[in-house]
């Protein structure tokens, strides 16, 4: 398991930051898409509140948390520098918590979930629906023939989804994880027009430090990223 970082110089992140969007301006040459269409979020689970600071300073803006205790710690100190989402899993008794804090919920996949949301009120924040794309037992999200069921829930409960989510299994090549992501990419294509009255589905978040060049060939327009803004 990963450790939290012990240090953290802007410098140093301000430099990958910049090799990461020269990979991302090349990823979207070759799919031909507008980089403009592409956002990163860093992923900050294992970055200690007292060393946030260092992301602002190196020109990042997006950061990522993934339980909502660190998102209330270290909103309540950077909120004002850095704009928040929360990419970890949504336990619903947290839902009320972590609403307010955010831009974005990248992980709804659970009816409890849902029902908070519609109780609390969803307000500004946008919603992604996490799909589990590959089958994986062991992983979060709502398996792909679910989808539409879920997506008639939330519509009943007025509540509106934005985009979709997955985490492919893990590869040792980045190349194995394209499938998953054509896969997101044809799924939220072919609800786009069904459920266009009620969900939006324009955005697909997925690509991690491992995979994201890929996933931006496939149509990502958030990627996940932390050990290469990082190391």
């Amino acid at each position: 398991m990963a450790e939290l970082l012990a240090h953290l110089e802007p410098g140093r992140v301000r430099a990958n930051l910049a090799a990461v969007r020269d990979r991302v301006d090349r990823a979207c040459e070759r799919a031909g898409r507008d980089v403009r269409k592409v956002e990163l979020l860093a992923a900050t689970k294992y970055v200690p509140a007292e060393l946030m600071g260092a992301l602002p300073a190196a020109g990042i803006e997006l950061v990522g948390e993934n339980t909502a205790q660190a998102l209330a710690e270290k909103h309540g100190q950077w909120g004002e520098s850095l704009t928040f989402d929360f990419i970890g899993h949504l336990q619903s008794r947290k839902v009320k918590l972590v609403l307010p804090l955010v831009r974005m919920l990248h992980s709804v996949q659970s009816e409890s979930a849902l029902a908070q949301i519609e109780r609390h009120g969803q307000g500004a924040t946008r919603l992604l629906l996490q799909v589990n794309v590959a089958g994986e037992e062991s992983k979060d999200g709502i398996p792909t023939a679910e989808v539409e069921r879920f997506l008639d829930q939330a519509a009943r409960k007025r509540v509106r989804f934005s985009g979709l989510m997955t985490m492919p299994p893990v590869a040792l090549e980045p190349e194995q994880a394209r499938p998953h992501f054509t896969a997101l990419r044809a799924l939220s294509e072919r609800l786009r027009g069904d459920w266009a009255d009620a969900h939006e589905l324009e955005v697909l978040s997925m690509g991690t430090s491992q995979d994201f060049e890929v996933a931006i060939e496939e149509g990502s327009t958030i990627c996940r990223l932390g050990g290469v803004l990082y190391e």
